[in-house]
C-alpha cells in the first residue's frame, strides 16, 4: 500500500524495472533512466548520505536533518528527492532564481546541513551565500565542478540505506519543507508530510483517466513547486515517462521531439504559446489568413457544456481538420491535455484550446494544500469554462461570509516551519484560510473571483477586484502584462507592459511610411501607440462598473520578469515590488491636471 512518497518509486522499480521513468538531454541526446535504475540509485544515494552523520532517528520536524537542492528540473532532482526521503531527512528545494540574501534566509531558518547544486553557474551565484550558513557542512554538485564534490561520490560508496530507519518513516512524518515565494515579506516554510502529498496524489489520480502506461509527459515547471512535484509522482504511479525540457527556450522544440500526451503549465506560459501562434498568423495572407481567423472565431464561441448547432459543430470539425490540426502538431501532435494551475487562466484561451482538441484542465491549489483542491476533469461533463473545476475526493471546501475559500482535508499542511503563530492564524477554526475569494457555479464548480488581500477600496468607498480587470483586459493582443492601481485613490489606473511585437506589426501595417523605433521606450512614446492601447482599455471598460473602470494608463518599456524582481518564480506579479519600482509613474497619473470623471 502506498503510504509514503518513496513507496511509489519502489513499487515501479520492482513492478516495471526496465520501463522508462525519467529522461533528459545529455550531450545533445535523450538519455533515459529506467524505474529500476532510479530506485537503486536513490537507495545508494541514501546510503551515502547516511555516512555524513544524517540523524537516523525519526524525531520532531525541527530535529530532522534538512537537505537543500538548487537545480532546474533534471533526473538527478527526483533521484535526490527519493534518496533524501529514505534517510528520514527533509528535502528543502530552493528556486535557482532567488537572490543570495533570500537563500541565506531560507537555508539559515531551515538549518540546512547538506546542499545539492546543479551546475557551476548556480554554485558561483551562491558560493558566498553558502559561507553564511553555519549549519551547512557539505555541498555536492550534479555537474562536474572544480573544487566541489560530485554527487556521484555518494552513490559510488555503494551503500544501502538503513532498513530500520525506513521502517520508522510514517505517513505523518515530515517529508519536505517548501518555502513559498510569496509576493510580499519573507518566504514561509510550508511543512508537508508524506501523507499530505500521498493523499493528494491518490485523490488526483482519477483526474488523469487519459494517462496511458508508457506515454510521455514533458516537464518544465519547476520541481521546487509542489504542483509539478506532486504531478510527477502521479506520472510515476501511472507509468507515464517524464521527459525534462532543456530550458524554457526549448519547450517548442522539445514538444516536437518528445510528442507528450500531457504537460503542466501556468497561464503565463500558455499565453506565450498563444501569442506565438498569433504572431505566425499575422504574417498569413489571403485565404490562409481568412481561414485562420474564421477558426479562431469558432474557438472563441466554444463551450463544452453547450453542444452548439449542427452547423457550428460541422464548422468546428472542419476547422480542426484544416487549422487546429497544425496547432496540435506544433505541440508534438499527441497532446491530449494541458493541466494549468498557479493563477487564473483567461477564459478565451481555455475555449480556443479546447475547441482545438487540446483539453485545458484548469485547477486550483496552494502549497499549503499539497497542492490540488479542485480541477476541471478531462471528461466534458466535469469541466466548466471559467471555473477551477470540482473538488477532488476527501477535500472539503466552504465559503466564509466574505467569500473566502476555506479548506479542510488530509492534504492540508502540518504548518509553517518555526512559525506557530502564522500556522494558528492560517488554520483558524480547523479550516485553512486561503486568502482567495470564490463562489460556486452550478453548486459544484468552484470559481475564483480574486485574492482577499488584493481587493481594494477606492477613496470613494467602492471595492475593486484587480484580477478580474487584469485577466479580461489581457485578452487584448496588444496588452502583455498589466497591474491595476487604485487603493485609497480617487480612481482606478493601470501600469501596462504592451506586446511590443504586436505593436510593431500594427504600426507597419497601418502606417507603412512610418519609421518604427527599435527601442521600446521610444515606441511607447508614440501617440499612435498610446491611442491604440487606450482603445483596448475603452473596449473592455464597458464590461465593468464605473468605479472599476480604468481611467488612466502608463505604458512600461520592459517586460516584468523573475530576474528583474517583478514576478515570483511561479510567474505571479509582485504587486508591492511593482508599486515601489514605478512609484513615480503611479503618482504622476494622480497628479496630472485635467482628469475628467
Amino acid at each position: 500500500m502506498i503510504q509514503r512518497l518513496f513507496d511509489i518509486a519502489e513499487q515501479q522499480g520492482k513492478k516495471a524495472p526496465n520501463a522508462v521513468m525519467l529522461a533528459a538531454k545529455e550531450n545533445g541526446q535523450w538519455r533515459t533512466y529506467s524505474c529500476g535504475e532510479v530506485w537503486e540509485t536513490a537507495r545508494k544515494l541514501a546510503g551515502g548520505l547516511l555516512t555524513l552523520g544524517i540523524a537516523n532517528e525519526i524525531l520532531e520536524p525541527d530535529q530532522q536533518e534538512k537537505i537543500a537542492i538548487i537545480s532546474p528540473n533534471r533526473p538527478e532532482w527526483m533521484i535526490t528527492d527519493i534518496g533524501v526521503q529514505l534517510t528520514g531527512a527533509v528535502l528543502t528545494p530552493v528556486y535557482p532564481t532567488i537572490s543570495p540574501s533570500e537563500l541565506v534566509y531560507v537555508l539559515g531558518e531551515a538549518g540546512v546541513k547538506v546542499c545539492f547544486v546543479a551546475n557551476a553557474e548556480i554554485y558561483e551565484r551562491f558560493k558566498d551565500a553558502f559561507k553564511q550558513i553555519p549549519t551547512l557542512t557539505n555541498i555536492y554538485s550534479f555537474d562536474v565542478i572544480d573544487g566541489v564534490t560530485n554527487w556521484k561520490d555518494l552513490v559510488a560508496k555503494n551503500l544501502q540505506p538503513d532498513e530500520t530507519v525506513i521502517a520508522r518513516i510514517k505517513p505523518e512524518t515530515l517529508a519536505t519543507i517548501i518555502y513559498t515565494s510569496g509576493t510580499t515579506g519573507n518566504p514561509k516554510g510550508v511543512m508537508l508530510s508524506h501523507n499530505n502529498i500521498v493523499s493528494n496524489i491518490n485523490d488526483s489520480l482519477p483526474a488523469f483517466t487519459f494517462a496511458q502506461v508508457g506515454s510521455k509527459a514533458l516537464s518544465f515547471l519547476p520541481l521546487n513547486h509542489i504542483f509539478e512535484r506532486m504531478v510527477t509522482y502521479v506520472y510515476i504511479y501511472s507509468g507515464v515517462c517524464i521527459y525534462y525540457a532543456e530550458s524554457m527556450d526549448t519547450i517548442g522544440l522539445n514538444l516536437k521531439e518528445v510528442h507528450p500526451l500531457v504537460f503542466t503549465t501556468v497561464p503565463r506560459l500558455l499565453e506565450k504559446v498563444y501569442e506565438r501562434i498569433m504572431n505566425t498568423a499575422m504574417d498569413l495572407k489571403g485565404i490562409k489568413r481568412m481561414l485562420f481567423f474564421w477558426a479562431l472565431d469558432l474557438g472563441k464561441q466554444y463551450d463544452n457544456s453547450i453542444p452548439g448547432s449542427p452547423w457550428y459543430r460541422f464548422q468546428l470539425w472542419l476547422a480542426n481538420k484544416i487549422i487546429f490540426s497544425k496547432w496540435r502538431e506544433a505541440l508534438g501532435g499527441n497532446v491530449k491535455a494541458i493541466v494549468v494551475g498557479s493563477a487564473a487562466c483567461q477564459e478565451r484561451l481555455v475555449r480556443i484550446f479546447c475547441a482545438a482538441g487540446i483539453v485545458i484542465m484548469e485547477g486550483y491549489g496552494l502549497t499549503e494544500t499539497s497542492p490540488v483542491v479542485s480541477v476541471n476533469r478531462f471528461e466534458s461533463a466535469d469541466r466548466r469554462v471559467g471555473t477551477i473545476g470540482t473538488l477532488i475526493e476527501h477535500v472539503d471546501v466552504k465559503l466564509a461570509e466574505d467569500g473566502e475559500i476555506l479548506i479542510k482535508g488530509p492534504n492540508v499542511m502540518m504548518g509553517y516551519y518555526k512559525h506557530p503563530e502564522l500556522t494558528a492564524a492560517a488554520m483558524n477554526d480547523g479550516w485553512f484560510h486561503t486568502g482567495d475569494i470564490g463562489q460556486w457555479v452550478d453548486s459544484r464548480f468552484l470559481k475564483i473571483t480574486d485574492r482577499k488581500k488584493e481587493i481594494f477600496k477606492t477613496s470613494g468607498g467602492k471595492y475593486v477586484a484587480p484580477q478580474a480587470l487584469e485577466n479580461k483586459m489581457k485578452e487584448s493582443p496588444y496588452i502583455e502584462q498589466m497591474m491595476i492601481i487604485g487603493a485609497d485613490r480617487k480612481f482606478v489606473s493601470a501600469l501596462i507592459v504592451p506586446s511590443f511585437m504586436q505593436l510593431r506589426k500594427y504600426l507597419r501595417d497601418s502606417f507603412p511610411n512610418m519609421s518604427v523605433p527599435d527601442k521600446n521606450g521610444d515606441l511607447i512614446s508614440l501617440p499612435e501607440v498610446t491611442a491604440l492601447v487606450q482603445k483596448q482599455i475603452d473596449k473592455y471598460n464597458v464590461l465593468f462598473s464605473h468605479p472599476e473602470q480604468v481611467k488612466k494608463i502608463t505604458l512600461i518599456p520592459d517586460e516584468w520578469t523573475i530576474d528583474s524582481g517583478e514576478l515570483t518564480p511561479s510567474l505571479k506579479i509582485k504587486r508591492k515590488a511593482i508599486e515601489q519600482r514605478f512609484s513615480k509613474e503611479i503618482e504622476k497619473m494622480y497628479e496630472e491636471p485635467g482628469f475628467k470623471r
